[in-house]
């Protein structure tokens, strides 16, 4: 998925209940080099890109962001941004919140860490928290047992699910499952949260909130690789379509 991000990556990986991470700025290629791979194995694994969109490109703001706290680990991979971002932010740090980055999804680890203090599980934490934050973000939260992936109400950006093998992955986009070889199974859901446990286990839940969904079109024309199908739709197609509406609307010789 490099197309989607070329400032900074990173990989998390959780091993008997331990969390290694490694990132920094850059390309996928020139960061993660064979040593570095063979120090980040584990049972399960959350990568990013970053292109930043709030905050910098400094390497504080490379993902996932990763902490411990008194209910364990989590490391969190956020692709979007949250409009309610600021006055969040403000809220955390009149409450004693620390923050070592200039993104808004730091504000949303922090949202749900506070969230997870309450609830009784890391998913309930999750779509507590989605009441909370507002704007567009698709998730990939990783905690010592559990992998989690969950999709805004509205379904801003793009999310699915794959198979290989034994395994279930997720992805921004299913052009990464068909380079791995994976199956694609389906989109996650707008307002969706999916959790994967350490034995494979698959359930789903849903956020209560059920706003009127709204894709970005920018996925369709631009960040999206062409052969990717978001929402049932073809990019590829959904271009050339979107060539012949506008041919229509304004013709030219």
């Amino acid at each position: 998925l490099q197309h989607r991000g070329q400032e900074a990556c990173g990989i998390a990986t959780i091993n008997q209940r331990v969390l290694s991470f490694h990132k920094d700025v850059g390309l996928v290629g020139d960061v993660f080099h064979p040593d570095v791979l063979d120090r980040l194995n584990g049972t399960m694994a959350v990568g990013h890109v970053r292109y930043a969109t709030t905050g910098g490109g400094q390497r504080e703001n490379a993902q996932p962001l990763t902490l411990k706290y008194v209910k364990g680990t989590l490391a969190v991979a956020h692709n979007g941004n949250l409009v309610n971002a600021g006055a969040l932010r403000r809220q955390l740090e009149l409450n004693g919140a620390i923050f070592r980055s200039s993104s808004d999804t730091e504000v949303l680890v922090y949202t749900l860490v506070q969230e997870r203090l309450k609830a009784k599980s890391i998913e309930d934490a999750v779509v507590n928290a989605m009441s909370v934050v507002e704007g567009a973000y698709s998730l990939c939260i990783m905690s010592s047992r559990k992998l989690i992936a969950a999709r805004d109400p509205r379904g801003m950006r793009p999310l699915c699910m794959g198979s290989l093998g034994d395994a279930v992955v997720f992805a921004s986009e299913s052009c990464a499952l068909d380079a791995l070889g994976a199956r694609f199974i389906r989109d996650v859901e707008p307002g969706e949260v999916i959790v994967v446990d350490h034995t494979g286990a698959v359930r789903s839940l849903h956020a209560p909130q059920k706003p009127k969904t709204a894709v970005c079109v920018f996925e369709y024309i631009y960040f999206a690789r062409p052969d990717s199908v978001i929402d049932g739709s073809s990019v590829h197609v959904a271009r050339q379509r979107a060539g012949a509406f506008l041919a229509l609307e304004h013709p030219v010789q």
